[in-house]
């Protein structure tokens, strides 16, 4: 078995044929674990911010002390961007 067997595929990918946003993430945050990061960060240029998004909204979960909602707003629009400029290049100036 391997691990991209239980990985889901992009129904707009699937059904229509064309990559969305997220296309690749997965693979990317699997090439984190392994250790090729810089072969993770060529697939999905946001893995890294994604990544610290969902550790610091965990985070968020469990100090209930502290406000996380600036700092999780700042990472939304930085991965928006980073996804959108990384597709654009990916798609329209490759």
């Amino acid at each position: 078995m391997n691990i991209e067997d239980f990985m889901l595929t992009c129904p707009s990918k699937k059904f229509l044929g064309v990559e969305c946003l997220g296309c690749g993430a997965q693979r990317a945050i699997v090439l984190v674990f392994e250790g090729k990061f810089s072969e993770a960060f060529k697939m999905y240029p946001a893995v890294y911010t994604v990544l610290l998004f969902f550790f610091i909204l965990g985070l968020s979960f469990i100090d209930k002390n502290r406000r996380y909602s600036p700092v999780l707003m700042t990472l939304i629009v930085i991965n928006l961007v980073i996804m959108i400029v990384s597709y654009v290049y990916k798609h329209f100036l490759l």
